[in-house]
């Protein structure tokens, strides 16, 4: 029945974790075996020698979320679907989260604290720039009403809804950013207040890696947040949120490497989320690990499309997208064009369903084929760009960025200057708004598109000084999660100006420059090579169309121009 099939699950799991932490300990230190592939493996060994336990991994009602302990005093009736919640609360998995904080309180509705849950759940991806809707804030208000209503028994508990009031008391006269901020600091209060608590403090890391400010290239609040939650991780392997905010917390370049073990190991703790299945990608994409970027976007497709999650697929497609292009799988990526018109037909954005936004999805049907284009360099292609409508300035800047650049690189000077006017009646729309995060990100698109316009004009002097401002203006900033990298990196842009009016040392510059910030990015590496080569450094050459040649081992063949133009290089210098 059942129970017991759950039981006989439970145990498969225990005793595949036990397994795989024996093998962590008893393995020599050089032995290239990984924990997470063991533990999958010895998971599959006993499922499949026990009937029962298979039949209970195919049932929705164990679905794997991870392993949550939220102390509370509501009652033991409740305390799985509570857990549980919380569970799918730390994976982004609102909808679901707050379905079962509502069968929390339909089994117990005295237990304060499910209220919590739901307020939170209703502010959505705490990571996706932008302002949350009025929708979004009522449900949230009302959810803290009905708490208050209801009174949660300990001080605890509502202290844990005390702090999450700040991001909705008082909207209308304090913005957004303060009101995030003043959740952090009151869930500083209640972690310090309670030190031995988990929950408290994983929700306090979360705060801290909202609040961080993305100018600030100390990233001091994403180093504290990562350091608490690493604390946490050895005694709470199974927790999914220290996994997940880890993973957001070093989601910039320069400590993306601290996150790879927590991307190895988030997907095993919450397999059945496909937020969780994706996540890994935002690390493999900042250190370019494009194969692994691949698998986990494939398996979060498949879950999310299970689900009905049409945003969270577009959202994962879009990371799959880039990591195809960077490899040179230029016909897997047709494919994802293609699949686009029914991807958008399944998109319902009144219809919120997981970790995604509507905001992520309508990013993701304007960047798919614009990156389709520009990375191939087909520049007449990114001119014709359709752009779809969308409720989204930033998201619409993206297609309008696309046909500028086309534009001016393949000689329309008209078409560049009119989707420039587009893009700064959007950015004048975000300042409107209030959206200044993406007011300047059109901003840096602007001049982009501007630079090339003036190139394109026979401006040269001009070109290169508006895209460098654009490059620096870049750089000063990070890229919002909804995306895994810039269209087309700015500074890369002004390596394949400096090339083209003829200043290959200083290109080699910008391109080595692009690399340290996008790790195994094809065009940077391609130009890296072709300016090292017109500088008449060979050996620089060499290196670099070495690494294209390992970039593109999986490419379609014979594969782009530059991949023919670096095997050939290579056999001429041998």
């Amino acid at each position: 029945n059942g129970k017991e099939a759950k039981y006989f699950y439970d145990l498969t799991w225990v005793l595949a974790r036990t397994g795989a932490n024996w093998l962590r300990t008893t393995q020599p230190a050089n032995s290239s075996m990984k924990t997470p592939i063991l533990r999958s493996c010895l998971l599959a060994t006993i499922v499949a020698a026990c009937p029962t336990a298979a039949k209970a991994q195919q049932s929705t009602e164990i679905m794997k979320f991870g392993t949550v302990n939220f102390q509370n005093t509501c009652s033991p009736a409740v305390q799985s679907s509570f857990n549980r919640a919380v569970a799918m609360l730390h994976s982004f998995e609102f909808r679901d989260a707050t379905a079962a904080f509502n069968e929390t309180l339909k089994l117990d509705p005295e237990c304060g604290l499910a209220y919590w849950g739901i307020a939170l759940a209703a502010w959505g991806n705490p990571f996706a720039v932008g302002f949350k809707t009025p929708s979004q804030i009522q449900r949230g208000l009302q959810a803290v009403t009905n708490e208050r209503a209801t009174s949660s028994k300990s001080e605890r508990e509502r202290a844990f809804v005390s702090a999450v009031a700040n991001l909705y008391t008082k909207n209308e006269s304090i913005d957004q950013a303060t009101r995030v901020r003043r959740y952090r600091d009151a869930m500083a209060v209640l972690s310090s207040r309670y030190p031995d608590d988990v929950e408290a403090a994983t929700f306090h890391a979360l705060s801290l890696a909202i609040a961080a400010d993305p100018g600030d290239k100390t990233y001091s609040d994403q180093l504290k947040a990562g350091a608490i939650l690493e604390g946490l991780v050895k005694d709470h392997p199974d927790h999914p949120g220290l996994a997940h905010y880890i993973i957001h917390s070093y989601d910039v370049p320069a400590l993306a490497d601290r996150a790879l073990h927590a991307a190895h190991e988030y997907a095993v703790i919450a397999p059945s989320a496909p937020h969780a299945l994706h996540m890994p990608s935002h690390t493999f994409t900042r250190v370019g690990l494009w194969d692994e970027s691949i698998k986990t976007n494939v398996a979060s497709i498949s879950a999310a499309t299970k689900l009905n999650s049409s945003s969270e697929s577009l959202h994962a497609k879009d990371y799959m997208m880039y990591a195809f292009l960077q490899t040179g799988r230029d016909s897997a990526a047709r494919s994802l064009v293609d699949s686009l018109p029914a991807s958008i037909a399944g998109f319902d954005p009144a219809r919120p369903t997981g970790a995604a936004p509507p905001s992520a999805a309508f990013f993701a049907i304007a960047a798919i084929p614009a990156r389709y284009a520009l990375e191939r360099g087909m520049w007449r292609e990114g001119s014709r760009l359709e752009v779809r409508p969308s409720t989204i300035p930033w998201a619409s800047a993206i297609s309008h960025f696309a046909r500028a650049i086309g534009g001016a690189r393949s000689g329309d000077t008209l078409l560049a200057r009119t989707e420039i006017g587009e893009l700064n009646a959007l950015r004048d729309k975000l300042v409107e708004l209030k959206e200044l995060y993406w007011a300047e990100q059109t901003e840096i698109q602007i001049r982009g598109a501007s630079a090339w316009l003036a190139l394109a004009q026979g401006k040269k002097t001009e070109a290169i000084r508006i895209m460098r401002e654009a490059a620096d203006r870049e750089g000063a900033t990070e890229k919002s999660a909804v995306t895994p990298g810039p269209l087309a990196p700015a500074r890369e842009l002004l390596g394949e100006m400096l090339l083209q009016v003829n200043k290959p040392a200083q290109a080699l510059v910008e391109f080595r420059e692009t690399l340290k910030h996008e790790p195994n990015r094809y065009r940077a590496i391609a130009g890296a090579a072709k300016a090292a080569r017109a500088a008449g450094d060979s050996k620089t050459a060499r290196k670099y169309y070495s690494d294209l040649l390992t970039l593109s081992s999986h490419a379609d063949k014979p594969g782009r121009p530059e991949v023919v133009a670096a095997r050939k290089f290579i056999r001429s210098n041998r």
